[in-house]
């Protein structure tokens, strides 16, 4: 790596949501972190968001006290690119937007090196799409984090085609220094692992909403009691090994796959919400309505839960056994 790349900082670009938790994972891991949004107001919010999660961090993630006193002195906002100019590693985190994603492309790609990772966290994006205009493709990555991002063990990494096996080592190894466990996407498909499972379950979901089987809340107490169960310890390969494995499950899906809904259309029941403007706790209104009150309630709770889960995993799978193996349990 060039002499003038300083190996212990980075830079987050966007700090919406996911952006200050990704912020403050890096800082919470001694991390020096430049984090550019243009926006003035977002950086205020920010420090004041950053700062509570590093209490969580400390509080629930075993992280020494000093880091709340030392997390500022590693915290450098700014609202010009330039400021990322000797960072090893840089992570997009703006909108979902390609003209977006590609203005903050191009403006790095004036300061760095050819050598320094540029991570992209999108949902849905294909990395393939954002890298085929960039001059060094091969650096580009994908790093999808979930909320909250400073606390989950996600990372799904994504290959885009021209995405090289050093650039993937490289944030595989980074995801695994911030206390992820990473999860390699080789082909770079819409929605990647996570989402496509998810939206054949959110789908599947709004169908028996629209075909009158059951409401949302029926369907939501359904998950919870039971996907709720156990897709902390287990995903489904896993699941079905240890519930009747491969055979009872083949005989079961026989006669339900042919009725479970293939429409390629997204569904009218979130359409319709969606149209009129609903964005869930945000704004209160969602598949349920929420007072100001309601929405702190069900945010804090899962902020709460999410730090049993993570506590809780790692208890059952050691990020240091997994590393010494290479390999999931």
């Amino acid at each position: 790596m060039s002499s003038h790349i300083n190996e212990t900082k980075v830079a987050v670009v966007g700090l919406g949501l996911l952006g200050r938790g990704i912020a403050a994972c890096f800082l919470a891991h001694g991390f020096r972190v430049v984090a550019i949004d243009q926006d003035n107001t977002r950086h205020a919010e920010a420090r004041e968001q950053i700062a509570t999660m590093i209490s969580e961090l400390i509080e629930f993630g075993s992280f020494p006290e000093a880091l709340r006193r030392d997390w500022e002195t590693r915290y450098h906002p700014d609202t010009v690119f330039d400021a990322a100019k000797d960072c090893c590693f840089v992570i997009e985190s703006v909108t979902e937007s390609i003209a977006a994603k590609e203005a903050v492309y191009d403006a790095l790609e004036a300061i760095l090196p050819a050598n320094v990772i540029i991570a992209t966290n999108t949902s849905a994006i294909p990395i393939s799409q954002l890298q085929s205009r960039r001059k060094v493709p091969a650096r580009f990555v994908g790093m999808h984090w979930a909320e909250p991002a400073h606390a989950t063990r996600f990372s799904e990494l994504i290959r885009g085609e021209q995405t090289s096996e050093e650039t993937l080592r490289t944030a595989m190894d980074m995801a695994r220094r911030l206390g992820k466990e990473p999860c390699v996407c080789r082909q770079d498909i819409p929605g990647f692992i996570v989402n496509r499972i998810g939206y054949a379950m959110y789908r599947e979901a709004f169908h028996l909403i629209e075909s009158g089987v059951a409401d949302a809340a029926t369907i939501d107490c359904a998950m919870r009691n039971s996907l709720g169960l156990w897709a902390s310890v287990c995903g489904p390969m896993r699941w079905i090994d240890i519930t009747g494995g491969p055979e009872l499950y083949a005989k079961a899906m026989q006669h339900v796959i042919p009725t479970l809904d293939a429409s390629n259309e997204v569904s009218p029941v979130l359409t319709e919400l969606a149209s009129a403007g609903a964005r869930g706790i945000a704004n209160g209104r969602g598949f349920y309505h929420y007072t100001k009150e309601e929405s702190e309630y069900w945010e804090q709770l899962y902020r709460k839960h999410a730090w049993r889960v993570t506590k809780m995993q790692q208890e059952y799978f050691p990020l240091e056994s997994l590393a010494k193996t290479g390999g999931a349990a």
